[in-house]
Order: C-alpha cells, then sequence, then structure tokens
C-alpha cells in the first residue's frame, strides 16, 4: 500500500509540473494575442440618431489608428451647412453617425506608415480623397472619383467604420473626421499640419468653408486685378470669397445678402459696395455700379434658385458665375439665349479646386498678415451647446459656429 501511495503522489507532481509548463509555453502567445486586439479610446461625441432631431452627445469607444491613420485630439471644429444638410435633408448618409467635418486638434497617435504628421504636432483636417484616381494624381483631389462614399458615406474606403456604443457600430469617417466629438481617427491624406503659434481653436473653418470661398475667387474662377465680383450671399463661404477678391486686387467688389449686419461685416472685410436684395433689385443695382457693363465674376453660395438666376444676369460679357452649392431644390434656370449671346459661363465648384495641404497654408500665412480676417466670422460654443450652434447658423444669427470640445 505505502508503495502504491508513493507511486500515486509522483504521477500528481508529474501531472502538476506538466500543467505548469504547460501555462508557460501558453502564455507568450496569450500575452501576444492580448498585444493584437484592438486598443480602443473613450471620447465624447455629437451623435445623429435621427434625421431632422437635435443631435445627442454620448460617450463611445474608437478603434486605435490603422497604418495610415492618425488619432488627432479636437480642440475645437467648425458647423458648416453641409452638417445641417446632412442632419436634416439628405438620406444617403447612414444613421447613427456622427458628423462635423471641420476641425483642428493635436496629434495624439499615428499609424506605422504615417510620415506627414507625428505626435504633437497642431493640424487641420479638410476633406478625403482617394489619392489614386487621375483626378487626386494631377491635383484636383476634390473631384476624386471616388470623393462622394470618402466624405458621404461616414466610412472608410473598405465601408468599415471605427466608432462604438455598447450595442453596435457607429458610423465615423463623415469627410474622413467625423470631428464633432473629443476625438477623431483621420487618414494621413486630410489632415494638414498648421503652425503651434496661432490659434488653434480658430482654424477648423479652414479645412472647408473658408478654404470654398477664398479658392472659388483665388482657384476657380482665377478673379485677378482690376476685376469686378459680386458674392451672392455673405455667410462664411461669401464673405471668405469677399476678402479673397480684396487679396487678389478686384477693384469693385460688391456683396449681396438680405440682412443688413452681414452686409456692414462684408464692407469692413473689403467690399467696395453692398445690396440688401430685400430692398433693391441686385440685377439692376449691379448694373448701375457697373455702368451697364455687368460683372466679370459672380458666386452664388446661398443655394436658392432665384439667387443663382440673379447671379447669372448679372454677369458681363464672357463673365463667369461660380457655383458653390446645389441647395433642396438643385433645379436652376436662366436665360439660355442671353447666356450663349453673351458667353458667359457657369462653373460649378467643389472645395475651392484647392489641394489642402498647399492652400490652408497659404490662406494661414494671409490671416497672419492680416489679408484674411476670417476671425471676424467666428461664434464659439461649447460642446454641449452644438445643437444651439447649429440653430444660431441655420437662422443666420452666427455666421460661423465653432465648437469647442473643452
Amino acid at each position: 500500500m505505502a508503495k502504491q501511495a508513493s507511486q500515486a503522489k509522483r504521477t500528481r507532481v508529474k501531472r502538476t509540473a506538466a500543467k505548469r509548463t504547460a501555462a508557460k509555453r501558453t502564455t507568450p502567445q496569450r500575452t501576444a494575442q492580448r498585444a493584437r486586439a484592438p486598443a480602443t479610446t473613450t471620447f465624447k461625441a455629437a451623435v445623429m440618431r435621427r434625421r431632422a432631431r437635435p443631435l445627442k452627445l454620448e460617450t463611445l469607444s474608437l478603434d486605435e489608428p490603422r497604418a495610415d491613420e492618425v488619432l488627432v485630439r479636437i480642440v475645437a471644429t467648425g458647423v458648416c451647412h453641409t452638417d445641417i444638410a446632412m442632419r436634416d435633408d439628405r438620406t444617403d448618409t447612414p444613421v447613427p453617425a456622427i458628423l462635423g467635418h471641420e476641425g483642428a486638434g493635436v496629434v495624439e497617435r499615428v499609424g506605422a506608415a504615417v510620415r506627414k504628421v507625428k505626435r504633437g504636432d497642431h493640424v487641420v483636417m479638410s476633406f478625403m480623397s482617394c489619392g489614386r484616381c487621375r483626378f487626386c494624381q494631377r491635383g484636383e483631389p476634390s473631384y476624386c472619383e471616388k470623393q462622394f462614399p470618402l466624405n458621404f458615406a461616414c466610412a472608410r474606403e473598405d465601408a468599415s467604420v471605427s466608432a462604438h456604443d455598447r450595442k453596435g457600430s457607429v458610423c465615423n469617417h463623415f469627410f474622413g473626421q467625423s470631428s464633432f466629438a473629443t476625438y477623431s481617427l483621420a487618414n494621413e491624406r486630410n489632415v494638414v499640419k498648421v503652425p503651434k503659434n496661432l490659434p488653434l481653436e480658430l482654424l477648423g473653418p479652414l479645412g472647408c468653408g473658408l478654404q470654398t470661398g477664398a479658392g472659388a475667387v483665388m482657384n476657380s474662377l482665377k478673379v485677378g486685378v482690376g476685376d469686378s465680383f459680386a458674392a451672392f450671399g455673405t455667410g462664411s463661404v461669401g464673405l471668405a470669397a469677399v476678402m479673397a477678391a480684396r487679396v487678389v486686387g478686384a477693384t469693385t467688389i460688391i456683396a449681396v445678402d438680405i440682412v443688413d449686419a452681414r452686409l456692414r461685416l462684408a464692407k469692413r472685410l473689403g467690399a467696395t459696395h453692398t445690396i440688401n436684395a430685400r430692398k433693391h433689385d441686385p440685377v439692376a443695382a449691379i448694373m448701375k455700379i457697373t455702368g451697364g457693363r455687368g460683372l466679370d465674376y459672380t458666386l452664388d453660395s446661398t443655394g436658392l434658385a432665384r439667387v443663382f438666376s440673379q447671379a447669372v444676369d448679372a454677369l458681363g460679357i464672357r463673365g463667369s458665375c461660380g457655383y458653390v452649392t446645389g441647395g433642396v431644390k438643385p433645379e436652376r434656370k436662366f436665360d439660355a439665349r442671353a447666356f450663349m449671346a453673351k458667353g458667359k459661363r457657369l462653373i460649378a465648384i467643389l472645395e475651392g479646386d484647392a489641394v489642402p495641404d498647399v492652400f490652408i497654408p497659404h490662406l494661414i500665412r494671409l490671416y497672419a498678415q492680416g489679408r484674411f480676417p476670417f476671425d471676424k466670422l467666428v461664434r464659439f460654443y461649447p460642446l454641449r451647446q452644438i445643437n444651439r450652434a447649429f440653430t444660431d447658423s441655420a437662422r443666420g444669427r452666427a455666421i460661423k459656429p465653432i465648437i469647442r470640445m473643452a
């Protein structure tokens, strides 16, 4: 019996040793598996759960950057009318989703393949493009062949998302950023490094609205010294166009709107003439200002069919009208015979025909010189008041709302 007990004890000892050895062998495997499991960042975001309803502040989780991605701590983000349209009018963007596409912030982490920025850099985020199609390759990224899915589908190019709540995925990557949030996962392509000596909370709108207005004048229409120009609509896009027209040396700069306060601001920012379209026929007033010749260039940023017609009718011979918004009802009418007889041109414009890595730093230099004072347009709101910012923007109380995250 003693011999049998001793044998059983040796067997138990061997089994225990074998289990310990197996555990030691599998621990590195388990550690490697844990290391490969995606880490997450907890963040707050204003989530669109239902269309035409207020955004809801929620706590979500965000995946770590992929090889070509950049994790950005958002400092502030602009509110653009495109965000309002996505919430209220469009059915293309899925829900639930995080909107926001004028973000500015600080780089927290970068993917293994990222070389453009590093941790601690200040960045402005702009629209997303593929970088491979013929339009991207020839320096026209706003006309990327994948422009719509990359900017409006609220997902990466492979249709994946990186934000999650307890029930599942929340669509993000709107314009490659979804910046109505305290953190954003952007792509290396749509972040632009900016100087650290400038107020970062102010710079986000350069990524879309201000870039569009200024770029329409400088890049698309190519307004030049001595030219005449009118901005129909003096929101952030129109006022950016007014400032840009002054920068390039236009000598007749007309602002058209229905809000006197905005027209007064336009005058301070460089408009030589202002017209309240509720009080005066803008086409007749422009013809009087120009001695009957009409204008060299106009820009319609209102989205209103009747205003578009006025912008076309106000052109002189060989004049060009830039068009930057489709509005809720995209149909537009004008006199085709008169259009042809005077050799007028209509130019559809996306993102000011800008290459963000080149154009945003250009606008920043102009701002630093006091020649592009876009800080005159902004009004700040805390994140908890994002729905008020939407309302104020839609009703014309704020020209360019900016949401501060802290």
